[in-house]
């Protein structure tokens, strides 16, 4: 389904980024895990995909710094030779009410979530132009649809994601480019095991299958649309959230 295929994956040594990224060596894509922080856990999901027979390379770069993300393609093109798929998957949120919400914090949650999305389709998918062939997928969220009370900047940052997938998607059609969005619900990450008990049962109380998702289920969902299968889809924004928001 992915055989061969040379996928970017940012934000990929934790969590959802590092689902995704399994799922993609277990269908032979080869991969590029992109990291920020933890060189080590990085180094430990590339040791994994070896391990499985699959092909992977980690390339620190911080999505916000356009002069790493031109690096990135960079070393992606000098060692693959293409790049076939992207999945803007790194993320940040910095939560508080409004009133109380610092321009700073506003700041980083947009740079990191939207402004780095950003960057990474400019440049990646100039690459994919050249090769007239492509598949990006972003990592909205349902926060980005409904909006949340102390989440201003990342529900912002969200629904910009959505916007940037549907103007992108009318720009690159023509040149053979899918441009799509996942909008996950609430999935099982380090972030929603912080929550404490009693708000984790009254936010399952209001999703109609009755629990939170896991990582492997939005990594299903990207696989998809990185798929051939998905050709002819295009623009979308495909909610995971077990029916949360119908």
């Amino acid at each position: 389904m992915l055989t061969g295929k040379i996928s970017v994956i940012t934000g990929a040594n934790r969590g959802i980024g590092r689902a995704i990224a399994l799922y993609f060596a277990k269908h032979n894509a080869k991969i590029v895990v992109n990291y920020r922080g933890s060189k080590e856990k990085a180094d430990e999901l590339i040791e994994l995909i070896h391990s499985q027979g699959g092909e992977a390379i980690a390339i620190k770069a911080d999505v916000t710094n356009e002069d790493e993300i031109k690096n990135l393609v960079k070393e992606t093109i000098e060692h693959f030779g293409r790049i076939d798929v992207l999945v803007n998957n790194a993320g940040i949120t910095k939560d508080n009410l409004l009133m109380r919400m610092s321009g700073k914090d506003f700041d980083d949650v947009i740079n990191v979530n939207l402004k780095g999305s950003f960057y990474c389709l400019k440049y990646i998918s100039n690459i994919m132009i050249k090769q007239k062939a492509g598949k990006i997928i972003n990592l909205s969220s349902v926060i980005g649809i409904t909006g949340n009370a102390g989440q201003a900047n990342y529900a912002a940052s969200k629904a910009g994601i959505i916007g940037l997938t549907k103007s992108a998607a009318k720009e690159l059609a023509s040149r053979g480019i899918t441009v799509n969005a996942i909008a996950p619900g609430f999935i099982m990450t380090d972030m929603t095991d912080k929550l404490p008990e009693k708000l984790k049962e009254e936010t399952i109380s209001h999703i109609p299958l009755k629990r939170f998702g896991t990582a492997d289920e939005i990594a299903n969902a990207v696989g998809f649309l990185a798929s051939d299968m998905a050709n002819y889809i295009t623009g979308q924004v495909i909610q995971v959230d077990g029916g949360m928001v119908i």
